[in-house]
């Protein structure tokens, strides 16, 4: 695991006005890539320290979460169960097979009502006296999933004025608002489409009330996973311009957001800008071979 992410500067994005970077979280590590290993760890902690027999968690067929999960279950010795939105029947993802690979149970729970069910098997668990399975919400929402994106902020991020990423379930955003320095502007670029309650559920994990930010709406193009031929034709640009792989869920969205903001001149002249690239490219492989060139 590397401690310190690379800070890599963006010739391509950087003007006059604007010195542009990327902490690149997705070279972290091969499998818990990303925000993953961030939104993690504190609970993997919690988990051995309640000698848990078993972690379960919940995600679709091509979570990044679930195989990141998975993954570092197994390097505990512990059991992983997965609560998969999708049904018994369908095929299973390159995803859902490299998280069996790692020991990861598979419960198919259908995609209708999802949240529901979701909720009330965590109730369930919470309720049941003598339970051994520890419960972690979609995506690492949570208090202890917050506490570790908010470690991914360090000395060398510092200097930058506007720190921009990528947004799920809101819970690296609301780690990063709480170790935000004062001086810095956190923005978050939604990959959800009018997801009306991600404000509210930010605002429960946000510590530092008093840091600035804001959520930019208008750049997940149709809904979550949803993409256009513009999105890969500019993924497949960056790559080559910058040797950056991205994925159509999320980061592929964010840095095609930053671009665009930059050419709309939002952000404050003589700006440091920091890109957040969370890792995880699991979303690219629901697409046809050699779409992507890398």
């Amino acid at each position: 695991m590397t401690a310190n992410p690379i800070l890599q500067s963006l010739p391509t994005y950087s003007t006059s006005q604007y010195l542009v970077s990327v902490l690149r979280l997705d070279q972290i590590h091969s499998i818990v890539s990303g925000n993953k290993w961030y939104k993690l760890r504190f609970y993997i902690q919690a988990a051995l320290e309640s000698k848990a027999s078993a972690i379960a968690s919940f995600g679709g067929p091509y979570s990044n979460h679930l195989v990141a999960l998975a993954y570092a279950a197994k390097e505990n010795n512990l059991n992983s169960i997965g609560y998969v939105r999708a049904n018994e029947h369908e095929p299973i993802t390159a995803s859902l097979a490299e998280a069996i690979n790692y020991g990861m149970q598979l419960e198919f729970i259908g995609r209708t009502d999802f949240q529901s069910k979701k909720n009330q098997l965590m109730l369930r668990n919470k309720e049941a006296e003598g339970s051994t399975i520890y419960f972690i919400d979609e995506g690492g929402y949570g208090t202890l999933g917050a506490k570790g994106a908010g470690t991914m902020l360090t000395q060398q991020t510092s200097e930058f004025d506007y720190v921009i990423a990528a947004v799920g379930t809101g819970t690296m955003l609301s780690g990063i608002i709480n170790a935000a320095l004062p001086h810095q502007k956190i923005i978050g670029i939604p990959v959800l489409k009018n997801e009306i309650s991600l404000i509210e559920e930010i605002n429960a994990l946000v510590i530092n009330k008093q840091t600035d930010w804001q959520l930019l709406h208008q750049f997940h193009l149709g809904g979550y996973a949803k993409i256009n031929s513009s999105l890969i034709e500019f993924m497949n640009a960056l790559w080559t311009l910058e040797k950056i792989p991205t994925d159509i869920v999320y980061t592929g969205k964010l840095l095609l957001a930053t671009k665009t903001l930059i050419q709309e001149n939002y952000f404050k002249a003589s700006s440091k800008i920091l890109v957040i690239h969370s890792g995880g490219l699991q979303g690219n492989r629901s697409l046809p071979n050699n779409t992507l060139v890398f």
